[in-house]
């Protein structure tokens, strides 16, 4: 097992009823941005739920946070709260509110030009001076409420960059499995496939004496297969709600990945997906990830064979079984509502893989995943199979 440090400081209030103890949660007196998306929070009733909660409080309320979060719309939130000298931010919201939060609680003190928290990956480690926040809920899939990292999109270059550092995580995450019963399928579908990719990310990279971080990984992919076709249909089932909200928090919390190698490359490669075609962040996994195994094939095959035997019981030599474990991949995400070409998601396909390497490229991205052996030509391989 590899050397590591865990370090999480975020306190998760999980379950019905959750909200009524904010007032508990945030710091007395706090002057309060209220952080929120494109409006859902009003038709759900949360909106009124933490106003409730927090009557007493001075509230500044700044939403339009985007589905990916827009560094020209997040750098409004920061000049409001240096104007109003609001000193918390509560998101209320998904993985995208709180990622914003994020780069809000560091632009606001950052001493110099805010885009390069994004452009130069600035690490905010344990004792900077951020702005303190904390979180509501209200989608599960990226694991933002108990994680230090945030991805964000310069609108104006259609870039989307990640950045984090052990100062990013929030104080607090209230989880309430019942605020998903009001969600479209399509998002409790990227839900479970975000999450689901967010482990292997962490789990498909090659043998290791980690056994106790792939027993755990493997948990949760048991899990989110066995709860996510049926959280679709049934998210008012309490059961399937708190299961699938947990597995999303579990899956990129950092536990699972001390002491054991992760790729990423999949997430790399589907971010440029969403930046050039607009694509659902989950469904861009769903694309790229199947089409990485196959062409990483030889440097995976160990791993994959395990996640074949462990996952799908499936039997046959270890070539045998790694070949089918990622068809059986791609028939889950099927099952899950995905579509799995790129090419049925738009018709302009043909430029992905061009626009891509030449991206990663430019910011000397040329040596990615575990073993830092896929290189351009790699990516363009693998995006080329995505068709």
């Amino acid at each position: 097992m590899l050397n590591f440090e865990l370090y999480n400081p975020t306190k998760i209030i999980f379950g019905k009823e959750q909200i009524e103890k904010l007032p508990t949660l945030v710091p007395a007196n706090a002057k309060i941005m209220l952080a929120y998306g494109g409006g859902s929070i009003f038709k759900n009733g949360i909106h009124d739920q933490v106003l409730q909660s927090l009557a007493g409080f001075d509230i500044v309320e700044f939403g339009g946070i985007e589905a990916n979060p827009h560094f020209e719309t997040l750098m409004k939130a920061v000049a409001v709260i240096k104007a109003e000298k609001i000193d918390f931010i509560l998101a209320v919201g998904g993985g995208s509110v709180i990622d914003g939060v994020k780069f809000i609680s560091a632009a606001v003190p950052f001493e110099g030009n805010p885009i390069d928290i994004l452009k130069k990956r600035i690490l905010f480690k344990e004792g900077a001076t951020v702005l303190p926040f904390g979180t509501v809920l209200t989608l599960p899939a990226t694991g933002s409420e108990m994680n230090s990292g945030a991805v964000i999109t310069i609108e104006a270059t259609h870039e989307k960059l990640d950045f984090g550092g052990s100062a990013m995580f929030p104080k607090f995450s209230i989880c309430d499995p019942t605020v998903i019963d009001s969600l479209p399928k399509r998002q409790l579908q990227n839900g479970v496939i975000d999450a689901y990719t967010h482990v292997l990310e962490q789990y498909l990279t090659y043998p290791h004496d980690g056994y106790l971080q792939d027993r755990i990984a493997e948990s949760i992919l048991q899990t989110l297969i066995q709860v996510g076709p049926a959280v679709v249909e049934n998210p008012t089932d309490y059961a399937l709600a708190s299961n699938f909200m947990w597995s999303c928090t579990m899956a990129l919390n950092g536990l699972i990945q001390k002491g054991v190698p992760s790729d990423w490359a999949t997430h790399m490669i589907g971010h440029e997906l969403t930046a050039l075609y607009g694509i659902d962040h989950a469904r861009t996994l769903a694309i790229i990830g199947p089409s990485l195994y196959t062409v990483m094939f030889e440097t995976k095959k160990g791993k994959l064979a395990q996640y074949g035997k462990r996952i799908f019981n499936l039997t046959g030599t270890d070539e045998e079984i790694a070949h089918a474990a990622i068809a059986q991949t791609v028939t889950f995400f099927h099952t899950m509502g995905m579509k799995t070409k790129l090419s049925e998601c738009t018709d302009d396909y043909q430029k992905a893989a061009d626009f891509i390497v030449n991206r990663f490229e430019e910011r000397g991205w040329k040596a990615l995943g575990e073993r830092q052996n896929i290189t351009p030509d790699k990516v363009r391989e693998i995006v080329e199979r995505s068709y």
